[in-house]
Formats: structure tokens, sequence, C-alpha cells
């Protein structure tokens, strides 16, 4: 009965907004953070996430996202993410929000993206800002401009979102007529406060719905790929 309400809403909204978290990449072979077997519960991210590990412990911090990036290598987009990608096609989704750095919304076909926590798959230097090639990282090859440290060029823990994508999708979330949540634990500020700024309808879709907090009017849980297959719409 959810699924099909969900399908109402849908076609009826004007602007959709999608909010995406790490269990929308889970069912495309790359490991959550949060869940039991989630990154984090074997390798502890305050030492190895941050700001401090990439000036502090680079061999550590490198070794940690070449792993990441060469995960991607051997994953790709699934029908879920399809899915959203049709829907932006068909008009019905605005905006796709995500907390994911793996890029595989766009890979999948959206064009409006905003990456809340930037991208794994662009490489920058963390002294001049210098953008790399992604083999250069790899290889832990200093900056060709300055000779400084190379890095993806994601968000980690203690630096701020980047500003102009935070601000479309707050902008967007609004104005948005519904507000579908899709495989994120809610957990991280501030990306946890995005379902509470919009006057729309909100939905929260998850494999484990137990924990969230904050209030939806509509809640579905399973695998995100099989709910979003089963949306008539």
């Amino acid at each position: 009965m959810s699924i099909e309400k969900l399908g109402e809403w849908l076609q009826s909204s004007k602007n959709t907004v999608i909010v995406t978290g790490a269990g929308m990449s889970t069912e495309s072979g790359i490991p959550d953070f949060r869940s039991v077997s989630g990154w984090w519960n074997h390798i502890d991210p305050r030492t190895v996430a941050t700001t401090e590990a990439l000036t502090e412990n680079y061999a550590l911090f490198h070794e940690f996202y070449k792993l990441r990036i060469e995960a991607l290598d051997k994953a790709a987009p699934h029908e879920g993410h399809s899915i959203l990608a049709d829907w932006e096609q068909r008009g019905i989704v605005s905006l796709v929000a995500t907390q994911n750095v793996d890029g595989f919304h766009q890979l999948a076909g959206s064009q409006n993206v905003e990456e809340l926590h930037g991208s794994i798959r662009s490489i920058r230097c963390h002294r001049c800002q210098q953008a790399a090639f992604i083999d250069d990282f790899k290889r832990k090859a200093s900056c060709p401009q300055c000779g400084g440290t190379l890095r993806p060029n994601v968000v980690l823990f203690g630096e701020s979102l980047p500003q102009k994508s935070w601000h479309i999708v707050m902008e967007a979330i609004k104005r948005a007529e519904l507000v579908l949540v899709i495989g994120t634990s809610l957990e991280v500020y501030p990306v946890n406060q995005l379902p509470m700024m919009t006057k729309g309808k909100t939905v929260y879709i998850n494999l484990d719905t137990s924990q969230y907090t904050v209030p939806f009017d509509l809640v579905i849980e399973g695998k995100i790929k099989e709910v979003l297959q089963q949306i008539p719409i």
C-alpha cells in the first residue's frame, strides 16, 4: 500500500527532490559506513578520513582511498540508479542530492546531481588546489605544480560541505512538493537536517528504518533497488 501511495505522490508532485546516501550504493557492491558490515566497523574514520591523517599519516590515508577508488573499478550503477535517471528525463525528479562520492548517479544518466560530500573520482592538490590525474594519486605522486600532497576531492571529517552545492540543495528542498530520502542513516550533520526544511511531503526508503529520528510522512523498508522497481509510475 505504501509503495502505491508513493507512486501517486510522485505522479502528482510538480517538484520532487531525491536525497541519497551510502545505502544507495551498497547494492552496487560498495560497502556502506555504519551498518554491521560497513567500512567504519573495520576502520576508525577518525584515523583515516581526516585532514590530520592526510597531513600526518599520508600512507594510511592514501592506502584507504586508493582501495576505495580501485573498488569502483569493479562496481557499476544498479537499476535503482537508472530508475532515478529515467524519472529525471521524464520530468518527475528535478534534483538528486547525494552524500555518495562514487559518481554512480551521473554514470546512470542523471544530469542534475549535487554531490554534497564531493567526488572520489576527481583529485586535487591539498596545498594549491590544482587538479590532478587519478593515476597520479594512485601511484602516490606529488602535485606537478607545487609538489604538494594529492587527495581525492571529497569532504573529510571536519571540513565544510561545498557551499555552492549545499545552497542549491537547500533551496531546492525548500521549494519541493515531495522529498525522497533514500539509503541514508541520517546520522551526518548537516545533511540530516534537509528533510525538516521542506513544507512538502517526505518519504524515507531504507533497508533499516529502525534508527531514523526525523518524522516522515511515509516510511518504506526494503532493498533500495527492489523498492524503486515496484513503484507504479
